[in-house]
């Protein structure tokens, strides 16, 4: 029986050390797992300030995109829940890349 407790993180495959080679392999696990088009769920932590909220909205300019908010409890970071109508497993990057522009967003 394999010993499961000296696993570490950094031992799991996740594609490569190149932002082009994890796109590559999240693309084709989208592909795999879900159907298009479809709603999509983003989630981001940003500071709690409007102007990262406007970057992060216009992002999603010209979509049907619908945000949720929650505020930490310290009120100095804001959780936003993005749930937006997306054609292919293109257009779901395309909108993590935009949002990656942004300096201080968290992706999850």
């Amino acid at each position: 029986m394999a010993d499961y407790k000296n696993i570490n993180i950094q031992d799991i495959p996740d594609g490569g050390d190149s932002p082009k080679d994890f796109y590559e392999t999240f693309k084709e696990r989208l592909e795999d797992l879900e159907t298009f088009p479809k709603d999509y769920t983003y989630k981001f932590i940003l500071p709690k300030d409007q102007d990262h909220f406007n970057q992060i909205q216009s992002v999603f300019d010209d979509t049907d995109a619908r945000f949720d908010f929650k505020d930490s409890k310290t009120g100095k970071y804001t959780s936003i829940t993005v749930n937006v109508n997306v054609k292919d497993a293109d257009q779901v990057i395309y909108f993590y890349k935009e949002v990656s522009k942004i300096k201080g967003v968290i992706m999850l």
